[in-house]
């Protein structure tokens, strides 16, 4: 009876013991899930922020293009002027 007793002490011991990590484990999880949902949140902001700044760079080397253009056509008018 009493080594009955203890056995089942002892099972219900290690049932705890696997309870509280199994719960802490969890916890662990939970945490993390909301650590990566923020990342991936952060991660597609930034994702957006860099097309961004794609498109704007290319409207910027356009323009530049576009006035490179403009200073060679004046330049060649300069050319035709006679000294």
């Amino acid at each position: 009876m009493k080594a009955e007793r203890i056995k089942r002490n002892v099972e219900n011991m290690n049932f705890l013991e696997l309870e509280k990590k199994v719960k802490s484990l969890i916890d662990e999880y939970q945490v993390l899930k909301r650590k990566n949902i923020d990342l991936e949140s952060a991660l597609s902001q930034k994702e957006g922020e860099l097309t961004e700044s794609k498109g704007r760079f290319q409207e910027l080397k356009e323009e530049k293009e576009a006035v490179r253009d403009k200073v060679d056509a004046l330049l060649l008018l300069l050319q035709d002027i006679p000294s």
